[in-house]
């Protein structure tokens, strides 16, 4: 029987996934949190086989989670379940030490498959994850952004004019333009709409720091 800890901040979710899990003689739900922080204090104290992790909550993100339990040492695999499969979602969960990577919108047979192969320490990826990672693996990998290029970007995300964004950066316009042009062409864009968007599915730019300033 294959224990389980279920990570959501959503009770509903934690209470569907409890009853559809411990309907089944394969599984025990031995314990839920409603945050990464309590997923944390609870995978040490309960020690199950797999953790069902969600990964956008307000106390406690899934991905960070991930990290403190790989870095306290706690043996439990991780299968992250989530709605979000962007790119700055997939890649950190996964570098971060997920055994796999699973979509809300899995069927129900699938989810327990996954669970399985996880407890046995294989990689389990929902499809349309392994084609994106499988599509990112077949691409040169893009130069990143400097530090300089991202501060360039958030003022832009935030309406700044060259002008406005070189003031609040004690920099010439025109280096602001160059910094621009460098940006374009390491994200494969031509204009400054399609460079804030693709910085944020890149995760160079978050809602939290768009927003806090």
């Amino acid at each position: 029987m294959i224990s389980l800890l279920i990570v959501d901040d959503h009770p509903v979710v934690r209470d569907g996934l409890r009853g559809m899990f411990d309907a089944d003689p394969r599984f025990t739900v031995i314990g839920e949190a409603g945050d990464g922080v309590e997923a944390v204090t609870a995978a040490e104290t309960l020690r199950p086989d797999v953790i069902l992790m969600d990964l956008r909550m307000p106390r406690g993100d899934g991905v960070t989670a991930i990290r403190e339990l790989a870095r306290r040492g706690v043996p439990a695999r991780i299968l992250v379940l989530t709605t979000y499969d962007t790119d700055s979602d997939v890649l950190p969960a996964i570098e971060a030490g997920a055994t796999g990577y699973l979509l809300k919108d899995a069927q129900r047979e699938d989810l327990f498959r996954a669970v399985e192969t996880a407890a046995r320490g294989q990689a389990v990826l929902s499809p349309t994850v392994a084609t994106k990672l499988m599509g990112q693996m077949r691409q040169p990998a893009a130069e990143a952004l400097s530090q300089r290029e991202i501060e360039v970007l958030e003022l832009i995300a935030r309406g700044r004019t060259n002008r406005e964004a070189a003031k609040q950066l004690l920099i010439s316009e025109a280096t602001v333009k160059t910094h621009l042009l460098h940006v374009y062409a390491k994200l494969g864009v031509n204009d400054r709409a399609a460079a804030v968007a693709t910085a944020f599915s890149r995760g160079y730019l978050t809602p939290e720091n768009h927003s806090s300033r």
